[in-house]
């Protein structure tokens, strides 16, 4: 197993977690198209991105911004180093937040169905002027083996505190490939009711989000505006969104637009 000298319980638990779904082999591998790797990058605010290959937790296309933003050294940057970044009291969230993910997928969507799909949640990391702000994390597999084992992961680290500094301690999982949506999904309730938004209801998201109306959404989509103003009602209802601004607002901050 992966684990440097000195390296804190706490991140060790999160090795531990991806220790038992890591890919034990380079070959084979399945992976995404380019477009769907450039398309969930999705920025609302100052961010960072880097390729985690689980494999033996190398770092690689790490942009400039994540050294600028937390101070890290480019010349000895390692995972454990991100990782040791996250605020005390959330990383025990995010290691939930992974164990979740794991057994989520295997009991609700199936495993396979990992690389048609971005995760999301939130959680304070270190600035490089010791304060902690709010930051959405992304994340989107690139490669898995037939088995299942996780390959290479884009990881995306979007600054939010400018929009909410309350953490909702949930996660999205947003569809690609067709796949539907799930949104605030609680690690606390074992028998939650999963509430699914369809690619329509994610594009006419987006669609509201860059300042459409009913009828220029049914447009853009061929449907009729009392079909667009129905899914309105229905996104709305699902979202727990009391009008069309908490919904946006909502939907920046899960990473979905």
């Amino acid at each position: 197993m992966f684990k440097p000298k000195n390296m804190l319980p706490e991140i060790q638990s999160l090795h531990n977690v991806w220790f038992s779904n890591r890919t034990i082999k380079t070959t084979k591998l399945h992976q995404i198209t380019f477009d769907d790797l450039t398309n969930s990058i999705i920025s609302t605010g100052p961010f960072s991105f880097y390729i985690i290959d689980f494999f033996d937790m190398s770092l690689s296309h790490i942009s400039p911004s994540l050294f600028e933003m937390h101070n890290f050294s480019p010349e000895t940057i390692t995972f454990n180093d991100i990782l040791g970044a996250i605020h005390p009291d959330d990383i025990e969230f995010v290691i939930k937040a992974e164990a979740f993910l794991t057994t989520f997928f295997q009991e609700k969507i199936g495993r396979e169905k990992l690389l048609n799909y971005k995760i999301s949640y939130s959680h304070r990391a270190r600035l490089e002027n010791g304060e902690y702000a709010l930051f959405n994390h992304q994340a989107i597999m690139l490669t898995m083996d037939d088995n299942g084992g996780y390959g290479k992961s884009l990881n995306i680290h979007t600054r939010i505190d400018h929009l909410s500094n309350f953490n909702t301690y949930k996660i999205s999982l947003i569809g690609l490939n067709g796949e539907p949506s799930f949104m605030n999904l609680s690690l606390e309730e074992e028998n939650q009711v999963l509430t699914e938004f369809s690619k329509r209801e994610i594009d006419i998201i987006k669609l509201i989000a860059n300042g459409l109306n009913n009828t220029e959404i049914a447009e853009k989509l061929f449907i009729s505006p009392l079909t667009v103003k129905k899914h309105r009602n229905n996104i709305l209802t699902k979202s727990e969104s009391k009008n069309t601004a908490q919904l946006i607002k909502n939907c920046i901050i899960q990473g979905i637009i």
